[in-house]
C-alpha cells in the first residue's frame, strides 16, 4: 500500500496594503514558519464592500504588494480579488483555492481587528469551515490591550479551527502612514524600502499631485 503525499499547508493573507508595511511582513514571516506553510497566497482586495474609503488604484496596490512581499520565500502575491469583477469576498477565493488544491488544508491569516469583525464578513460561517482562522496577537505581555478570544465571537468557532500567532509588538497604522506620506514626513523606517520608493516616485498619497 503507498503512503500518501502529506497535506499541503496553504496560508491566506488578505488585505487593502494601501500600503502594506513593516507589521504585514513580520505577519507574513510569522506565519510561514510557525504555521509551517507549503506556500502562503497574499491577496490585494479588490472592490473592498466593507471600506468607507476609496481604496488606492489597485495597480498601485499590487505593485507596492509584490515588493513588499514578492522576495519573501513560499510567498504568492496573486491578483486574482483585483481582477475580479464586483465586490470581493474572501469565501469566494477560499473556494477557488479548495478548487484548485482540494487536499490542501487551508489557513487564513488575520490581526487581531479583522478577527473581531469576523461575524460581519460575507459568509463568515462557511469561511471557519474552510479554512483554520489564524490571529496575529503581540507578543507583548506587557501590553494593556485585551488580546482577541475566539470565545467572543457569535456561537464561537468550531473545534479545532483557530491559532494563535505570536508576532512582534509594532504600533503601525496604514491610516497614520497614508497621513504622513502626505503631508511629506518619512515612511522609510515603516514601510519596506521598496514601498517607500514606490510611494515617493508615485506621489502617493499626497494631496498636491
Amino acid at each position: 500500500m503507498g503512503v500518501s503525499p502529506p497535506v499541503r499547508r496553504i496560508g491566506v493573507f488578505g488585505g487593502a496594503f494601501d500600503p502594506p508595511h513593516h507589521m504585514h511582513v513580520a505577519l507574513v514571516r510569522t506565519a510561514l514558519a510557525q504555521l509551517q506553510l507549503d506556500a502562503l497566497y497574499v491577496f490585494p482586495t479588490g472592490h473592498a464592500w466593507h471600506k468607507s474609503r476609496t481604496l488606492s488604484p489597485a495597480a498601485d496596490r499590487l505593485a507596492m504588494a509584490r515588493l513588499a512581499f514578492g522576495d519573501i520565500p513560499g510567498v504568492v502575491v496573486d491578483p486574482r480579488e483585483i481582477e475580479r469583477s464586483g465586490p470581493t469576498y474572501t469565501i469566494d477565493t477560499l473556494h477557488e483555492l479548495q478548487t484548485e488544491e482540494p487536499q490542501a488544508q487551508l489557513y487564513l491569516v488575520m490581526g487581531e481587528d479583522q478577527a473581531a469583525r469576523l461575524p460581519t464578513w460575507h459568509g463568515w460561517e462557511e469561511i471557519v469551515q474552510a479554512a483554520i482562522i489564524c490571529v496575529a496577537s503581540r507578543a507583548d505581555e506587557s501590553s494593556t490591550s485585551r488580546p482577541f478570544m475566539p470565545e467572543f465571537l457569535p456561537g464561537c468557532l468550531p473545534s479545532g479551527r483557530y491559532q494563535a500567532l505570536q508576532v512582534p509588538p509594532m504600533e503601525l497604522s496604514a491610516t497614520a502612514i497614508r497621513h504622513r506620506a502626505a503631508t511629506s514626513q518619512g515612511i522609510a523606517h515603516l514601510v519596506p524600502d521598496g514601498v517607500a520608493r514606490y510611494i515617493d516616485h508615485h506621489l502617493l498619497y499626497r494631496t498636491d499631485r
